[in-house]
């Protein structure tokens, strides 16, 4: 593990029981006070002066959203929480300090929650102008758990709540608003939910700095290591990757009860609650108001932010996508993907977003902009060759669907994890581009099986 790493791992650990603590506070304004206190004392420890950019981002965007019309605070909120993200991390080139590491994980995960509060503020708005209607029941029901009208205050505090400030999750202002007015949070099984949570961490952690002893992504950036076989290089990939998982589950399974020992994201499970949205059963979620608080179930689906028998186990790229990262691929398709007028070009925004959010790495974005055609290549994999197969040859397609889905991963894990774009391009080349000739190759022949199914089915309607 790096000094960074155990930095991370310490403050995560350190930050579970206060949970308990937030949870003796009477006043929504008392909760808010110790969560978003503690979440700026851990704020300046790890990013020192840097401190200013996150104080900086979360100033203005709340003037945005104070000063400029609903209508269009969420387009102005978007383009300044950004364009900072491009100053951050040009600072040295303006004379000024190179910020450290945890300070470019403060600033990201307070990007989406700046952005992500300006449209909620837009989408408020926009539910309060609908006319009424035979569903005026639905739209009140949605002012009353979904709409949000937050102050100045209320905004810097949410800015700063120690929970998910440094490896997430993401989570709404309405979810961390619910967290502070929470009337039966005793029956919330906070301490049972995060012993079952944590029992998957011995696994990751232990992986994590076994495998990361031995071998490291920088010796891939050696001329020592292209001395080595094809063969070596090829599957060097493999235990990267390996490591990039466990290091990330290890964070985000610790991140998740941290928001559970605090009640964040906990809803009745009669709610039908999502990752990153909260419930979905607005009707249902009133209903549960009268009945007996501890007759109550409850489930933490809200902050769920990895799924690693999802990531492991589903077939396709995109199946595994969906359970990495989920409250962040919450916020890219609910305020980038779906808000794109041109469906053609919502792939190819949304992970040019993705990317330009992680950083301003080249290989993020030789990783990230693979995505589309992997997409593309694996749809038509599947028109030509899983749709009309019998149960068995589907079975036999999704084995070998989830290889190839792995070996995909592997590929732009490379790239995310090299950085530069000299680094991915020789480690990429050494394997001669593997990773895109096997798209090419899915496409051509996927798209000709297909050509060729038709043509089979139009003869067969003739006849």
């Amino acid at each position: 593990m790096t000094p960074d790493d155990w930095v991370y791992a310490i403050l995560l650990i350190i930050s579970v029981p206060f949970g308990h603590l937030l949870r003796q506070y009477d006043t929504v304004r008392q909760k808010q006070i110790f969560s978003s206190g503690i979440g700026a004392l851990m704020a300046a420890f790890v990013c020192g002066f840097s401190l200013i950019h996150s104080f900086i981002t979360a100033l203005v965007n709340s003037l945005i959203v104070v000063v400029i019309s609903p209508r269009y605070c969420h387009m102005v909120s978007f383009v300044w929480c950004f364009g900072y993200l491009v100053f951050f991390r040009t600072t040295h080139y303006f004379g000024l300090p190179k910020v450290p590491a945890h300070s470019n994980a403060v600033q990201l995960l307070l990007t989406l929650k700046m952005v992500g509060l300006a449209f909620e503020i837009h989408d408020t708005a926009e539910n309060k102008k609908q006319p009424p209607s035979e569903q005026d029941k639905t739209k009140e029901l949605v002012a009353k758990y979904q709409n949000i009208n937050p102050s100045f205050v209320d905004m810097m505090l949410y800015a700063y709540c120690y929970i998910g400030l440094l490896t997430g999750p993401y989570f709404k202002y309405r979810t961390y608003y619910d967290m502070l007015h929470q009337k039966q949070s005793s029956n919330i099984p906070t301490v049972e939910s995060t012993i079952n949570r944590l029992k998957s961490l011995p696994l990751f952690g232990i992986s994590y700095m076994v495998l990361s002893h031995y071998m490291t992504v920088e010796y891939a950036a050696t001329d020592e290591f292209y001395e080595h076989s094809f063969l070596y290089r090829l599957f060097y990939m493999v235990p990267m990757f390996v490591i990039l998982r466990m290091r990330l589950y290890s964070a985000w399974v610790l991140s998740e009860c941290v928001c559970m020992t605090a009640g964040l994201g906990a809803y009745p499970v009669a709610s039908s609650p999502r990752c990153g949205q909260g419930p979905k059963d607005l009707q249902a979620l009133e209903d549960v108001e009268k009945l007996d608080p501890a007759s109550v179930e409850y489930d933490f689906e809200t902050i769920h932010n990895i799924d690693a028998n999802g990531c492991e186990f589903t077939p396709t790229v995109r199946e595994g996508m969906r359970f990495w990262n989920m409250t962040v691929q919450y916020w890219l398709a609910t305020y980038i993907y779906r808000r794109v007028p041109v469906k053609a070009l919502r792939t190819f925004l949304t992970m040019s977003v993705s990317a330009f959010w992680h950083g301003i790495y080249p290989g993020y974005y030789l990783s990230f902009l693979t995505v589309p055609p992997i997409l593309l290549a694996e749809g038509v994999m599947a028109d030509g060759f899983r749709k009309d197969a019998t149960p068995r040859g589907q079975k036999i397609f999704d084995w070998v669907s989830w290889i190839f889905k792995m070996r995909a991963f592997e590929y732009m894990c490379m790239g995310f994890l090299l950085l530069s774009l000299e680094d991915t391009v020789r480690y990429w080349r050494s394997i001669y581009f593997i990773g895109h000739l096997i798209i090419v190759m899915f496409l051509v022949i996927g798209v000709s099986k297909k050509k060729e199914s038709n043509s089979q089915k139009g003869k067969e309607k003739e006849s």
